[in-house]
C-alpha cells in the first residue's frame, strides 16, 4: 500500500513540475524537490544537524532526494481544503547496535534508514476557524519558535509524524462577547504509532518492548488581545501512549506477551490523564504533559520580545509544579523589519534535574488495607519521557517532544528508553540576513546530564554543539535555493562529531485554472 501511495506521489509531482510556475502562490498547488547530501565523522549526524527535522536526517552520511506536493487552506474563504504528499528516498550509512540472539549471545545488529519512505500524506478541511486533518502530517504549531528554539516539550518537529486524526482551531480564535480581549486555541488528536518494524529491528531483545500503541494529544490555551502592546497566553498540553502489545524478553528469549486490544470506550478514557495508580491503568496508558506560559511585549517600532516557560509533568506532583525549576525558560526577540541582520534571537535555560525528587510521597490519598498507613502512593521520581510499560516518548527512535534529552536512537545497546534525562544546560539561536538573498542561522548550546534517578551515571556526561547554516536564494532563477550547513559536537554525551550538509532545492506553484 505504501509503495502504491509513493508511486502516486511521484507521478503527481512530475505532472506539477512540468506545468508549474516558480512563483509562490498560496491559492495553487505547491511543490518542492530537493537533493541533500551530508558527511560526518560519527555514528550519527551532529546533534543540531539531526534534531528538529521531523526525523528525516539521522545518519552521519546520507544522499537523499525529497519530493513534496501540497495545497494550503484559502483563509479568505469560509470553507476550504488542503492536502499534501511527501516522500524521501536515497542511501544512508549504517549504525551498529547490539542485541541478543536466540542463543542469548550479544551480536552486532547493523541498521540504516529505509531506502524509501512516506513522510507525509494528509487531507484537511476547514470551516471558518476550525479544521479537521487526517493522515501523516508534520505538525508545526507551537508557542515556541520552531526555527530557533530547542523544541516544544510535548510535541515538536523532532520526530517523524504520527498518523492521526486531528480537530481543533486554526490558531487563536476570539471568544464571543469578549470583544477580542480573550482568545482560545484548542486541539484534540487521536492516532496510532506505526514504527513497530523500526522498534523490533533496533531493540536488543532484553526487557520490554511495546508496539502498536495508540497516540493521543490535546491542548488548551487562552490568550489576551494580541493587538495590544502587551499580551500573554497560558495553557496546557497533554499526551498519552495507550494500549498496544507489550512483549517481555530475557536475553533474546520471549518470556511474556500482554495485548491490550482497542475498545470504542478507549476514545473517552484517553481524554482523562492516566497516572497508573492501579495495575490495570499502568498497563493501559502513559500520560505526560506540560504547563505553558508566554508573555509578549511589542515595542513601538513593531519589534517583539517574548518570555516563554514550559513546565513538564509525568504525574500529579508535576501538575502541581512540585518539580522545582524544571522546564524550558526562554526569551525571544523578533525584529519586525524584513532582511534584518538579526531577524530573530532565542536564548533558553534548560533544567530537568528535579523531577519531583528521587521519591515523593503524597500522604492521605490512599490507605493500605488492614493497616493505619495512609502514605501508600509515590508520585515523585517522574523519570521524564520514560514509563515502565511503554517505550520512551519517541517515534522512530527520536523524541516526539524536545530534543534536549538524548533520544533512544543513540542507544547503541538497543535499549528503547531515555538513559539521560536529568539534564541542565542552555540553548541559543539567531537568524537573519547577510545580504539580499543570503540568510543565515546559528544554533548552539551546552548541557550536562546525570542519567536518571533510577540509574544515575557514574560520571556526568557533557556536550557542546554548534550549527552554522547559510542559505542562498538564486536571484536569477526564482524558486532555486542552495543551503550549506556545518555542525560539530564536543563532549561525552554524543561524542566528538563533525559534519557538513549541502541541500539544493527548487520550489514553485502550479496555478490550477489560471492563465
Amino acid at each position: 500500500m505504501n509503495k502504491f501511495l509513493l508511486l502516486i506521489s511521484v507521478v503527481l509531482m512530475g505532472e506539477v513540475a512540468a506545468a508549474a510556475s516558480p512563483i509562490s502562490d498560496r491559492e495553487g498547488i505547491n511543490y518542492e524537490v530537493s537533493l541533500m547530501g551530508n558527511a560526518g565523522s560519527g555514528d550519527f549526524a551532529p546533534y543540531y544537524m539531526m534534531v528538529n527535522r521531523h526525523g528525516i536526517l539521522t545518519q552521519s552520511d546520507d544522499v537523499l532526494f525529497r519530493g513534496k506536493l501540497w495545497k494550503r487552506f484559502d483563509l479568505s474563504r469560509r470553507f476550504s481544503y488542503s492536502f499534501g504528499a511527501d516522500f524521501l528516498t536515497g542511501a544512508s550509512s549504517q549504525t551498529t547496535y547490539h542485541r541478543y540472539d536466540d542463543a542469548g549471545k550479544l551480536v552486532d545488529n547493523r541498521q540504516r534508514p529505509a531506502a524509501i519512505w512516506l513522510q507525509q500524506l494528509y487531507a484537511e478541511i476547514k470551516f471558518m476557524g476550525a479544521f479537521l486533518s487526517v493522515g501523516l502530517k508534520e505538525q508545526e504549531w507551537s508557542l515556541l519558535n520552531s526555527e530557533l528554539a530547542s523544541g516544544d516539550y510535548l510535541e515538536s518537529g523532532n520526530a517523524r509524524p504520527i498518523p492521526q486524526a486531528r480537530i481543533g482551531f486554526l490558531g487563536f480564535q476570539n471568544i464571543p462577547f469578549t470583544r477580542g480581549w480573550l482568545q482560545i486555541y484548542a486541539v484534540i488528536a487521536y492516532g496510532k504509532f506505526t514504527d513497530g518494524n523500526w522498534l523490533e529491528n533496533h531493540f536488543n531483545r532484553n526487557g520490554r518492548l511495546t508496539t502498536g500503541a495508540l497516540y493521543h494529544y490535546k491542548c488548551l490555551y487562552f490568550r489576551t488581545k494580541p493587538a495590544k502592546p502587551f499580551s500573554f497566553a497560558v495553557g496546557l498540553q497533554v499526551a498519552m501512549q495507550y494500549k498496544g502489545t507489550e512483549q517481555s524478553y530475557s536475553k533474546g528469549k520471549l518470556t511474556n506477551t500482554v495485548k491490550q486490544p482497542f475498545c470504542i470506550e478507549d476514545i473517552w478514557k484517553m481524554l482523562i490523564p492516566s497516572f497508573g495508580y492501579s495495575r490495570q491503568e499502568f498497563y493501559e496508558g502513559n500520560s505526560l504533559g506540560c504547563w505553558d506560559i508566554v508573555l509578549r511585549y511589542r515595542l513601538r517600532n513593531g519589534d517583539e520580545i517574548r518570555g516563554v516557560y514550559e513546565s513538564p509533568w509525568e504525574d500529579d506532583s508535576g501538575i502541581a509544579m512540585q518539580n522545582g525549576f524544571d522546564g524550558i525558560w526562554g526569551v525571544e526577540y523578533k525584529c519586525a523589519k524584513e532582511n534584518s541582520p538579526f531577524q530573530g534571537v532565542v536564548v533558553e535555560y534548560l533544567d530537568f534535574t528535579n523531577q519531583s525528587g528521587p521519591i515523593h510521597w503524597d500522604p492521605g490519598l490512599l490507605s493500605v488495607s488492614g493497616t493505619t498507613l495512609t502514605q501508600s502512593r509515590a508520585s515523585g521520581s517522574d523519570n521524564y519521557y520514560n514509563n515502565g510499560h511503554y517505550n520512551g516518548w519517541m517515534n522512530y527512535g527520536l523524541g516526539i517532544g524536545t530534543s534536549v534529552f538524548p533520544s533512544p536512537i543513540y542507544n547503541l545497546d538497543g535499549a528503547m528508553t531515555y538513559k539521560n534525562n536529568r539534564i541542565r544546560g542552555f540553548h541559543a539561536g539567531v537568524m537573519g540576513t547577510i545580504i539580499n538573498g543570503v540568510n543565515y542561522k546559528i544554533l548552539g548550546g551546552y548541557k550536562k546530564g546525570w542519567g536518571t534517578y533510577g540509574r544515575p551515571l557514574i560520571e556526568p556526561q557533557e556536550n557542546t554543539s554548534l550549527l552554522v547554516d547559510v542559505t542562498w536564494r538564486v536571484p536569477k532563477l526564482a524558486g532555486l535555493s542552495v543551503k550549506g550547513e556545518f555542525a560539530f559536537d564536543s563532549g561525552t554525551m554524543y561524542g566528538k562529531n563533525v559534519g557538513g550538509l549541502l541541500t539544493v532545492s527548487y520550489s514553485g506553484t502550479f496555478n490550477i485554472g489560471k492563465k
